[in-house]
């Protein structure tokens, strides 16, 4: 008896160890791809440059014994091209651990930013901002700011709609649907009330671009998401 619970302790163990096996190559491989694309999206632009020449511009500044570039090809790749990979690989990231978060915690897949209403809350919030300006926040920050705290809002009306009824999974979504769609039609009235530049404005923003990126932001995004990241 106590010999077959041994060898199924054993058989368990020896699963779970190829198991995260092949989710460590499979994390690996997607290293090694977004390290590809990176250099293959360095070459998209006016200014033509080769995949070779974007690892060169690359190694060069850390190891500049060993690798050899232009001034031109630096400047392509540190000052116009790399700040805005980078920044879309941290975001990209920081969306990838909060969908993962919200799926896991509600034990649902239907769990996202936008069937619990936030992303139409932040949404709402900008727009407020950039055809009334009004907001929380001032100055540069009052887009940002609007989008924030009206995601905090969202989040807390799901919340006190699912514990009116009871919380579960199902009930949240279905509250955060309602609040989607609530919000959704408040950001379709600004947008119907406002000016042409200030209806593009907000399309502009909810559908993002990286084309303002700065290594500045990198290191703002980057020391923003380090907390959620998960400690391996």
């Amino acid at each position: 008896m106590h010999s077959q619970q041994y060898e199924r302790e054993i058989d368990l163990k020896a699963r779970y160890q190829k198991f995260v096996g092949r989710k460590a190559l499979f994390l690996l491989l997607l290293v090694l791809g977004i390290v590809l694309l990176s250099g293959v999206a360095a070459t998209l632009g006016s200014a033509d440059i080769s995949v070779r020449e974007v690892y060169s511009a690359i190694l060069a500044r850390f190891f500049p014994s060993y690798f050899q570039t232009t001034w031109f090809s630096d400047t392509i790749v540190w000052g116009l091209r790399l700040h805005r990979i980078l920044l879309a690989i941290v975001g990209g990231m920081g969306l990838a651990i909060a969908g993962s978060v919200m799926q896991g915690i509600l034990k649902n897949p239907l769990a996202s930013p936008f069937t619990l209403g936030i992303a139409s809350a932040a949404s709402f919030g900008a727009a407020l901002a950039i055809i009334l300006g009004a907001g929380f926040a001032g100055g540069q920050y009052l887009i940002i700011g609007n989008a924030f705290i009206f995601t905090l809002l969202a989040s807390a009306a799901v919340y006190a709609l699912a514990s009116y009824k009871g919380i579960t999974s199902e009930t949240m979504i279905l509250a955060g649907i309602a609040i989607m769609y609530l919000f959704s039609a408040m950001t379709s009235f600004l947008q119907y009330v406002g000016k042409s530049e200030q209806v593009q404005e907000v399309v502009f923003w909810m559908m993002g671009s990286l084309g303002r990126s700065s290594w500045d932001k990198v290191w703002i995004v980057t020391a923003l998401s380090r907390p959620v990241f998960p400690i391996f």
